[in-house]
């Protein structure tokens, strides 16, 4: 009977999830703490009406819905479940009703003090501590079980029988728990997914217009450089200053327009075999200038031999965009590290700086269109940079400490030959 009693507590349990995740997970109040206390606090209602009465003690699933909201709540769902548990058992009444007022306040004590920082944790490990923090309640349970067989002096009732309803009590709870949280960590990501979905469309959208919109203001924009050059040449009074400025800026604007063509999609003119070392070195040379006038050492450890199938021009400007942000995002006396080596058959490419790093919520930008930590800039670079390794089968990984320092960690396909002698 017990089980069969605990068992429809499990589907109690889960009803409040399905009747989220059909009817609210779209609406603006359902990821409202109030909501979810609310929708527990139904749950345990339900649980306290329909337990089983044994041994003096109401056998349920009631602290299954507590630790949930706790968890997957909050705090404030946590006291509104604790509120409806206090008024549904001082409703049921009987002799262990301050037994069960101390049980529901000693159970809600550790998920209580997990709710603050929970959702902070990776999916998986939510998952373990949901499970770990549901055996908690049991052995309040245990507790409870053993005090009101002391206090009404029948400590003879301890028998197999109570033994093992104890256990398959402890079993169904940490098993619905699981459950439970499962199905909660799937509608999570199923949510995540959808956001990424919508922003990679949104990107998509934008990437076509910015191409469209590039490649119609480049055309007029290369006829007046041209002109200007040709005006440069010849002026050799006071306008030649003028027109090097002109001509500087034109530059920088042309500039951003091939960032954002190549942000709508990275064009790989000519794909060969490129050698990664002479690249970076390249590109060593090409930054030592930017680097000596902030005051910046700039380090090279690069492993030869190295090679990449690519179009070497797209993967020179990916390398230079993140190769001047750690440059820049460093202080004067700092210094710049680029690693460059072969590890599990990967070109592995690790860029250390000593600047001022980043916040958790700034990592989590990273890549975002127009987002950058600078003062000046399109913050299209890191985002050219981005789509760039994507296109070639690669990964970029950022890691970062505020005072100490970022790391860009990039993997590469790579195939590696034998020095020619």
């Amino acid at each position: 009977m017990l089980v069969e009693k605990l068992l429809l507590h499990v589907l109690i349990i889960l009803m409040p999830i399905f009747i989220y995740n059909f009817f609210f997970a779209k609406k603006r109040f359902g990821k409202s703490p109030y909501f979810c206390g609310m929708l527990q606090g139904i749950s345990v209602t339900l649980c306290l009406l329909f337990s089983f009465e044994a041994y003096g003690l109401y056998w349920d699933l009631r602290y299954v819905p507590l630790v949930l909201a706790s968890l997957y709540g909050g705090p404030v769902a946590s006291v509104i479940v604790l509120c409806a548990y206090f008024g549904v058992r001082t409703y049921i009444g009987g002799d262990a009703l301050p037994i069960g007022y101390l049980s529901g306040i000693l159970a809600v004590m550790v998920p209580f003090l997990y709710s603050f920082k929970f959702m902070s944790y990776p999916a998986k490990k939510r998952i373990r501590m949901a499970v770990l923090v549901g055996v908690w309640p049991m052995l309040v349970m245990l507790a409870m079980l053993g005090t009101h067989l002391v206090i009404t002096g029948d400590e003879s009732a301890v028998n197999y029988d109570i033994i093992k309803n104890v256990l398959i009590f402890g079993a169904i709870q940490v098993v619905s728990i699981w459950i439970a949280s499962r199905i909660n960590e799937s509608m999570i990501e199923n949510e995540l997914m959808k956001q990424e979905i919508a922003r990679a469309e949104k990107l998509n959208t934008l990437g076509e217009l910015a191409a469209s919109i590039a490649h119609e203001v480049r055309n007029p924009l290369t006829v007046v450089k041209g002109f200007l050059q040709l005006m440069h040449k010849q002026e050799k009074g006071q306008n030649h200053t003028y027109l090097t400025l002109v001509l500087s800026e034109l530059g920088r604007a042309e500039s951003i327009i091939n960032d954002y063509l190549n942000f709508a999609k990275p064009q790989f003119e000519k794909i060969e075999e490129c050698n990664l070392t002479e690249i970076l070195t390249d590109i060593s040379i090409l930054l030592e200038p930017l680097a000596n006038k902030d005051g910046v050492n700039l380090e090279y450890s690069l492993e030869e031999d190295i090679y990449v199938i690519t179009d070497r021009n797209q993967v020179k400007q990916a390398f230079i965009n993140l190769i001047k942000n750690a440059i820049e995002a460093t202080n004067d006396g700092g210094c710049v590290s680029v690693t460059l080596k072969i590890e599990n058959e990967q070109a592995f490419i690790l860029i250390r700086d000593t600047g001022k790093g980043m916040s958790e919520e700034e990592l989590s930008r990273i890549g975002t269109l127009f987002y950058t930590t600078r003062d000046k800039g399109t913050g299209l670079g890191t985002t050219v940079s981005l789509r760039i390794i994507e296109s070639m089968g690669g990964q970029i990984d950022y890691k970062s400490e505020q005072n100490v320092g970022t790391e860009v960690i990039v993997l590469l396909p790579a195939i590696q030959k034998e020095s020619s002698k």
